[in-house]
């Protein structure tokens, strides 16, 4: 896997190059602003960006921009955004109408490297990677109108996992499911948020898109 990193911290951007290095990722560059990005990614053809969302000159939303920019220019082009708070519109942003290979994550989850190292490849696969706490905030403000209002406790569970890029099978070890169980409730999800087989578009992202956007 072939990585470009866009942080303005200097040890935070020296600490993601060790730490993906170690893991056996290459780093392509590691920059300290978004500006000429998508001349960056023409030059060096990396399998994703990873970028803070607050970048100079304003430490506004830079980052954001940036990434928004690059995947309307490159259809789901791998973008793992990282963020020192929750700032959920960001991430509706970000995802807009196609939330494949689209991670957020706060700033914290990078201390364990196998989480998130394993954002990273489920980005890159073309998965959809939610920070928990984000999903812990955007479940939260539901209300009981909106079609995720309308899921069971147990169902919100099974999609702020999903959320999170979990599969079935690890869906049924994180809450002690069987696998029946697990599709049942999958199944319950795309029934209650009008996701038909028929429907256009991935249902697991699709179901996610749904809370993000509520």
């Amino acid at each position: 896997m072939r990585v470009l990193i866009v942080e303005d911290n200097a040890l935070l951007r020296e600490g993601l190059v060790l730490l993906l290095e170690t893991e056996g990722i290459e780093v392509l560059a590691a920059v300290d602003e978004a500006r000429g990005l998508p001349r960056l990614v023409s030059a060096l053809r990396p399998d994703a960006v990873v970028l803070d969302v607050r970048l100079p000159p304003a430490f506004r939303d830079e980052g954001l921009r940036a990434a928004v920019e690059l995947r309307r220019a490159r259809p789901g082009f791998p973008v793992l955004v990282l963020s020192a708070h929750v700032e959920d519109n960001y991430a509706t942003e970000l995802l807009g109408d196609d939330a494949s290979g689209v991670g957020y994550l706060l700033k914290d989850r990078v201390g364990n490297v196998a989480e998130f190292t394993s954002a990273l490849r489920r980005v890159v696969s073309g998965g959809t990677v939610m920070d928990p706490e984000v999903i812990s905030q955007l479940l939260g403000r539901q209300s009981a109108r909106d079609p995720v209002g309308r899921l069971t406790s147990r169902e919100r569970a099974v999609l702020g996992l999903m959320a999170e890029g979990r599969d079935n099978g690890e869906i049924c070890a994180l809450l002690g499911l069987s696998a029946p169980a697990v599709s049942k409730h999958i199944g319950n999800i795309f029934t209650k948020l009008g996701l038909p087989p028929s429907g256009a578009g991935h249902r697991r992202v699709l179901a996610v898109l749904a809370f993000l956007n509520q």
